[in-house]
């Protein structure tokens, strides 16, 4: 079973959510990194770019498949993790702290699922 930390939100989609203040921070889960395998490359917006919930906003490669990153808010990028660009790895290696953006100025959001309710999710996909 995947590791699904409590205090995070999460996506059908499989990104987590965490918010901080006036910004949400944005990842891969567990599940998903599991799914893709070995991530070789990740593709980021720029900071300043405009994300609309819902919508891709980056893709990730693995050896397996290039996927889609969904955002879960609509927003602009304030940050993002500069070392994913080198180390795409450290998605797999620690899903929940290899975050991928900074999202600030939010304007809407999907339905967040808490940790039981994404769990379900991902029983139905396995």
């Amino acid at each position: 079973m995947a590791n699904t930390p409590k205090e995070l939100m999460y996506t059908r989609s499989h990104e987590w959510v965490q918010e901080e203040g006036e910004v949400v921070i944005v990842g891969l889960t567990d599940f998903a990194q599991e799914a893709l395998g070995g991530l070789v490359f990740v593709n980021l917006p720029e900071v300043g770019d405009e994300v609309t919930a819902g919508e891709a906003f980056a893709d990730v490669e693995s050896v397996k498949a290039v996927s889609d990153v969904f955002s879960p808010v609509t927003g602009v990028v304030t940050e993002i993790n500069e070392e994913l660009l080198d180390s795409p790895e450290l998605i797999n290696d620690d899903p929940y702290g290899a975050w991928l953006v900074k999202i600030g100025e939010i304007t809407n959001h999907e339905d967040f699922l808490d940790a039981d309710a994404y769990d379900q999710v991902c029983a139905e996909e396995e």
